[in-house]
């Protein structure tokens, strides 16, 4: 079973906190999207993830690699990358994995944290999309379907035809036909209105050829695709994923939960919380936050915080106010 995440892009509506980490290595609550991604269907799959293949922009490489394959080594699976050189949209994305596009396999957009309670069942379907049902279907791609079948995808429909959202998981059987449909967008110059290459247009190749295609639903579907969205789902997080005792270092403070506080964190003379994640190896000192992420390493000493995001490895001295801090930056 091969896992393949497309991460390719530069994640521009998280910045400053994905200028150098591709957003799904962002950690949430304590993890980062991808290994929250291998973790939910670890319990949910007819066979178990053998192989993570990812696709990284080329001004990736050798920190991103090692997280990855940390991760993937955690999660006892093999680790590939594939560069994508151009970004050509979400069809092209996966094209370029054409080395690993046989047998079965999962295609996941890693902007999302999800969570299933049931387990996989395909029966004879060739393809499983994820969805949500959604208020607003006009947003999103929608899957319409037929009894347990699915007939159409129709991206952002303006009439209300489903409100049944795909959130960018899919199983596929057999990798090689998806392959085969990707390829004839491409020869045939078939592209969305935005001009690039569309995964749901191979998808909807595959359905013309009388593939079959169902859905399986998420519980939850938590988007962390923006500053305000992460913020949002890490608040949801530390409602729900309740951690008991602090993993890190508290001396002469007040915790006011919920609030996770990683393994190597310290936090002294200071308090910290509600709705406050403080990453691996950060450190609050003489502070009082709320309401904030404090990203790996980064130092908040003789701050008052609210409502802020402190980048990885920065630092953040007397202030009162909210801020979004990206990484390896000083505030003083």
């Amino acid at each position: 079973m091969k896992l393949i995440i497309p991460m390719a892009g530069w994640g521009k509506r998280l910045r400053p906190q994905s200028s150098i980490t591709p957003k799904p290595l962002i950690a949430v609550a304590g993890t980062c999207m991808v290994e929250r991604i291998v973790e939910g269907f670890q319990d949910v799959l007819p066979r178990p993830i053998t192989d993570g293949v990812f696709v990284l922009a080329p001004g990736f490489r050798a920190r991103v690699h090692r997280q990855l394959q940390d991760i993937c080594e955690r999660q006892g699976i093999r680790c590939h990358f594939v560069v994508q050189e151009e970004a050509l949209g979400t069809a092209h994305a996966v094209k370029v994995t054409d080395d690993h596009l046989q047998g079965e396999g999962l295609v996941v957009y890693a902007d999302t944290v999800f969570r299933m309670d049931s387990q996989l069942n395909p029966g004879d379907a060739d393809v499983v999309a994820w969805v949500k049902e959604v208020d607003d279907p006009s947003r999103f791609g929608v899957a319409v379907r037929h009894g347990e079948r699915i007939v159409a995808f129709v991206e952002k429909p303006q009439e209300l035809i489903s409100k049944e959202a795909l959130i960018g998981i899919y199983w596929v059987r057999d990798l090689t036909i998806l392959r085969e449909a990707i390829d004839h967008l491409f020869t045939q110059g078939i592209r969305g209105a935005s001009g690039e290459y569309y995964l749901t247009d191979a998808f909807d190749r595959m359905l013309k050829d009388g593939r079959l295609f169902k859905t399986a639903s998420v519980t939850e579907w938590l988007d962390c695709g923006t500053l305000d969205a992460l913020m949002e789902t890490t608040r949801r997080l530390l409602m729900t994923e309740r951690r008991s005792p602090a993993a890190g270092a508290v001396d002469n403070a007040v915790v006011i939960e919920p609030v996770f506080i990683a393994p190597g964190a310290k936090i002294r003379n200071s308090v910290v919380g509600p709705f406050v994640s403080v990453e691996k190896d950060a450190r609050v000192i003489s502070s009082v936050v709320r309401d904030s992420i404090v990203f790996e390493g980064a130092l908040v000493e003789g701050a008052v915080l609210a409502n802020s995001i402190v980048g990885a490895h920065s630092t953040v001295k007397p202030s009162v106010s909210a801020l979004n801090v990206g990484d390896h930056t000083s505030v003083r």
